[in-house]
């Protein structure tokens, strides 16, 4: 049992999705997972264990951002003892020839944030996926014949950023998306020497303008979710 977690060590799964939004973990469980029970309703960030294709997962709620994101993976890697988490959300694209709903497969997240200041001091740290995680979910993405980038990202504090000058230099030097949580999960997921991957769904094209309606952000989110879950899968 942790501060923000109400569970017993063994209520939770080595392998762990990570949406932020818990009501999307209540989804994924109802959707994917068999003999499932919940686990966590702290704050209302759900929490979900059951099984996946014989395969024991859980599904964890995050809430938006690092801090958030911070908190709950911190808990699962130290009081849970968590070793794969994989973040599925959606990201705003980059680069204009990366088309909405497609996948984007995070090799590394680059940030605006002051999180990893505060503990790497003047140095520029550089989180990284687990490249054991990150080629499986290529597997996937070509199994099931999903196109997918792979790639860096950019991982920001704001999410109404209007910074266009900003946005052409990550552009330009190959940046594929935006989202809020996965340096803050990368960085954690080494410290405790875990497995991470963060997987995407492209919700908003910054560059064109377009964005997924509610009812496209829901089908792309659960197509993408059965990709991450079958990384857990041997």
């Amino acid at each position: 049992m942790s501060i923000h977690i109400d569970a017993n060590n063994e209520q939770i799964a080595d392998n762990i999705l990570l949406p932020g939004d818990p009501l999307r973990a209540e989804l994924i469980a109802n959707e994917f997972l068999e003999n499932t029970e919940c686990y966590n309703k702290v704050r209302g960030m759900l929490g979900f264990t059951g099984t996946y294709q014989g395969k024991r997962v859980s599904v964890q709620g995050t809430g938006m951002g690092m801090p958030s994101m911070s908190i709950y993976a911190k808990e699962l890697l130290d009081d849970y003892q968590v070793k794969h988490l994989i973040r599925v959300g959606t990201a705003g694209a980059l680069q204009a020839h990366i088309n909405m709903g497609e996948l984007i497969l995070a090799q590394g997240a680059c940030t605006d944030s002051h999180i990893n200041q505060l503990t790497f001091q003047s140095i520029d740290y550089a989180p990284i996926a687990s490249f054991n995680l990150l080629c499986r979910a290529h597997q996937a993405a070509q199994t099931r014949q999903k196109t997918c980038h792979i790639g860096n990202i950019l991982t920001t504090d704001r999410f109404y950023v209007e910074d266009q000058p900003l946005y052409n230099t990550l552009k330009e030097h190959g940046i594929l998306a935006v989202d809020m949580e996965t340096a803050a999960l990368y960085t954690l997921a080494a410290r405790y020497q875990a497995q991470a991957l963060a997987i995407m769904t492209i919700s908003d094209q910054l560059i064109t303008g377009e964005r997924a309606s509610s009812e496209q952000r829901q089908h792309q989110f659960l197509d993408m979710v059965e990709t991450a879950l079958n990384c857990f899968v041997d």
